[in-house]
């Protein structure tokens, strides 16, 4: 078993290299942005959802409080309308990045922690590169990019957008378990 202060310095220096890497993807490459478009008649819709008093939270549209509601004939209508969707509102003002930012750099922390946990429970004390980075990129990769699925199949995201944002979690993954294979204890 190698201890988790053992590996302070992959925890660490991973996580500061999968945030400099995807500030790079999100800044430089900004392929990311091809998802997000604008509200038609922006300006008409933020009237109205000011006017009816939306506040923070996850709202979906068309409601149906209970699942047997679904097969309703009203509900079907109100499906087939269209349109159908979710919205997520954030507190009013203008967003903190820098908040965005560093609640970014505390999850990179934590996936390497819980990675490092993982590796130093699983890979012995001086194990060669290979086995180090195929544990190590397997475990980032589930953390990063595997989970990013669900967005398509459950909030419906474009599944081209959730597709690079899988791509982005194998380049965590690999950046990572580089990091966990080149500082592992020997």
């Amino acid at each position: 078993m190698v201890s988790l202060v053992a590996l302070w310095l992959p925890i660490v220096l991973s996580a500061v290299i999968v945030f400099i890497a995807s500030s790079i993807l999100h800044t430089v490459f900004k392929y990311h942005h091809k998802e997000i478009r604008p509200i038609p008649e922006e300006d008409k819709v933020l009237d109205l959802l000011r006017n009816v008093g939306l506040r923070r939270g996850i709202y979906v549209f068309p409601y149906c409080k209970h699942g047997k509601d679904m097969k309703s004939p009203e509900m079907i209508e109100k499906y087939e309308q269209g349109p159908v969707g979710t919205v997520t509102v954030f507190p009013r003002g203008t967003p903190a990045m820098g908040k965005f930012l560093g609640l970014w750099f505390a999850y990179c922390l934590i996936i390497s922690f819980f990675v490092a946990y993982l590796a130093g429970h699983t890979i012995e004390f001086g194990a060669p590169y290979p086995g180090v980075f195929r544990v190590v990129g397997t475990a980032a990769f589930l953390a990063y990019g595997l989970g990013q699925l669900s967005n398509g199949i459950w909030k419906g995201q474009p599944w081209s957008g959730v597709i690079k944002e899988v791509a982005d979690g194998l380049l965590y993954g690999l950046l990572t378990a580089g990091v966990f294979g080149w500082l592992w204890p020997r």
